[in-house]
């Protein structure tokens, strides 16, 4: 079921991964990630989504990123950043003229 926020003109690289589970007790089959995300004009980081046993951080590395969440929006320009919790239930998209460049650091399950 869409939301109406389908992800369109985004661009994902990782940059680098962390085995947790070999480096602490108890992270078995998770790993730290940081990956860098690019979202061009007008686009769409998306759909609505949360950050359930995936908290995080991000950081705006280049042009502006509105975060629409809890019925509000706001904007997040070059050194500006937000973390991503629970509680998180968010999308992101690019209103600006140029890209638009974070770098997203997170905790998933996966190898």
């Amino acid at each position: 079921m869409s939301d109406g926020h389908e992800s369109k003109g985004v661009s994902v690289e990782l940059l680098a991964s962390v085995d947790l589970g070999a480096e602490i007790p108890g992270m078995e089959g998770r790993r730290l990630r940081m990956r860098m995300v690019t979202i061009e004009p007008g686009g769409v980081f998306g759909p609505l989504h949360d950050h359930v046993g995936r908290p995080g951080t991000v950081y705006v590395l280049e042009g502006t990123i509105t975060d629409h969440r809890d019925g509000t929006t706001t904007e997040y320009g070059p050194g500006l950043g937000w973390p991503e919790d629970k509680n998180t239930l968010h999308w992101l998209e690019n209103r600006g003229t140029v890209p638009a460049v974070e770098i997203s650091v997170d905790v998933v399950q996966g190898d």
